[in-house]
């Protein structure tokens, strides 16, 4: 992690301090309320839950802190997507989506955004700068892409992009702030679901945008606001709960991921492993430059459907489920949703078990596949 990076790491616990009156709780209180007493004039004081929450306010406050940048919460990180689109777009534009990135992002577009005269076109990450930008209102990357984990370079688009007038978005969700800052390399605004490892605990839909751009956040932030597309206060204050402690989880998993990745990649039941800190990565040299961290996704491939669900379901130390960066390893297989990926194709999002056992465990299970 960067000097910058440990440095915001250390302020981030403390940023309620330079607030705090002698006697008031360390802890965010949670506010729950949708009104607040107003008699006479109500400018300049909070109004209305739609509006203003004072527990979104200090999440903000946190993702801001880490971003460099002005953000926006909801209520999921689909529910950002769909506020940075539907504030940005209007009919007649073009935009350029991830072929192989989140499948949902695609799906929208396709069901909700052609309705209304907005033409999609898709590229694969690792070829994304093959091909013009001419024309395009909005360019959205997913760097390391999801579940292939293939890269694209995020200055060299937001170079091009911005060349020919384009708004650059980067889905930052598998990385966070602490692995991958794609403001810092050109982008326009960054979207991500906090669902993952930023609340960490696979307990709450959260999700965010940043942005250095006033007009864009206000744009994003008055759609929010009009549309009543709201995070619940309950949820911001267990997502800053979780913030508290992203650096360290981050940490481990991360560490974690790196050898797990290497034991794999030795292992004679393993046809291939995805992760961008193996140097035979076709995207290392890239990750190196762009990535604070090599992240705690790894995509393995194992011979058949049957032994990638031997290993899944007998590992003691892996939770079958979709989503990941929970504190929990957890594992999927992904063709299973219609991934365009090879059947024995294995997701796997380390979490926060002692490194030792989870190799362990996990070399047994391979061990044991059969079929």
């Amino acid at each position: 992690m960067s000097t910058g990076s440990q440095s915001k790491a250390a302020k981030l616990p403390h940023l309620r301090r330079a607030r705090l009156a002698k006697g008031e709780p360390v802890s965010l209180p949670l506010i729950m309320s949708s009104t607040f007493h107003l008699p006479g004039d109500p400018e300049g004081f909070s109004d209305y839950g739609r509006y203003y929450n004072a527990t979104w306010d200090a999440v903000e406050e946190m993702l801001g802190h880490l971003e460099d940048a002005s953000v926006v919460t909801f209520p999921s990180g689909m529910a950002a997507i769909m506020a940075v689109l539907f504030s940005q777009l209007q009919r007649g534009d073009r935009i350029l989506i991830p072929a192989d990135g989140y499948h949902t992002t695609r799906t929208v577009a396709d069901r909700f955004l052609r309705k209304i005269g907005i033409t999609i076109d898709t590229r694969p990450a690792d070829s994304f700068l093959v091909g013009s930008f001419d024309r395009y209102r909005l360019v959205l990357i997913e760097t390391p892409s999801n579940p292939m984990l293939d890269l694209c370079d995020i200055q060299a688009v937001a170079t091009a992009a911005h060349a020919a007038g384009a708004l650059v978005v980067a889905d930052n969700t598998m990385m966070t702030p602490y692995g991958q800052r794609p403001l810092d390399w050109g982008a326009d605004i960054v979207v991500a679901a906090d669902t993952k490892a930023p609340n960490g605990h696979s307990d709450v839909l959260f999700g965010h945008i940043a942005s250095r751009q006033a007009d864009i956040a206000s744009a994003v932030r008055d759609w929010r606001e009009l549309t009543g597309c709201i995070p619940g206060p309950f949820e911001a204050w267990m997502v800053h709960r979780g913030l508290e402690t992203l650096e360290v989880r981050f940490d481990r998993m991360c560490r974690t991921a790196e050898q797990v990745a290497a034991r794999l990649k030795d292992h004679p039941k393993v046809r291939n492993v995805r992760y961008p800190g193996l140097r035979d990565h076709p995207g290392h040299d890239l990750a190196t430059r762009q990535m604070e961290r090599f992240g705690f996704l790894i995509g393995l491939t194992l011979e058949s459907e049957r032994q990638a669900e031997q290993v899944i379901n007998t590992c003691p130390l892996i939770q079958p489920a979709t989503s990941f960066g929970g504190i929990h390893t957890s594992a999927e297989r992904r063709a299973r949703w219609g991934d365009a990926v090879d059947p024995g194709f294995i997701r796997l999002s380390i979490g926060c078990e002692p490194t030792g056992e989870l190799v362990a465990a996990l070399m047994t299970a391979l061990d044991g596949a059969i079929g």
